[in-house]
């Protein structure tokens, strides 16, 4: 059971598949902002934010960088970081919520506290590319 349990989690395709469910939020997020490029417009003026079409851009190519960057484990820490940082941004200006009334307030939170555990599972993946890297390594040399 031990050798299946281990050949599991070193499995390329599921290594893949984590770090593709990981993504998912950002790839679509960041797509919907290119396609809809006015709806992302809209949403960053809805933030607060100017010049509104640049922090659309800005936005669209966070997400959708440090995506490539995840989904490629090619400086996947870079890329986690990228988002990691994107994320506690987006708290502080969009979902602030120890900042706004009562009845936005929760909605706020609960969409903080799953930043947070997205943050979470991005640091995981890191650790995870690295540990990976010094397996192949040991293995191969």
């Amino acid at each position: 059971m031990r050798t299946v349990t281990h050949s599991f989690l070193q499995s390329r395709w599921l290594w893949l598949l984590a770090r593709v469910l990981l993504a998912v939020v950002f790839v679509s997020s960041g797509l919907a902002k290119l396609i809809d490029f006015q709806g992302g417009i809209a949403e960053m003026q809805h933030a607060g934010l100017s010049p509104a079409w640049l922090f659309n851009i800005a936005t669209i190519v966070t997400l959708l960088g440090g995506s490539a960057l995840l989904l490629a484990d090619k400086a996947l820490w870079l890329g986690a970081g990228i988002l990691a940082f994107f994320l506690i941004l987006s708290i502080i200006i969009v979902h602030h919520f120890w900042m706004l009334p009562a009845e936005r307030a929760m909605p706020a939170l609960y969409i903080a506290l799953e930043h947070m555990s997205v943050i979470g599972g991005l640091l995981a993946a890191s650790i995870a590319s690295h540990q990976r890297k010094i397996y192949a390594n040991a293995i191969q040399g």
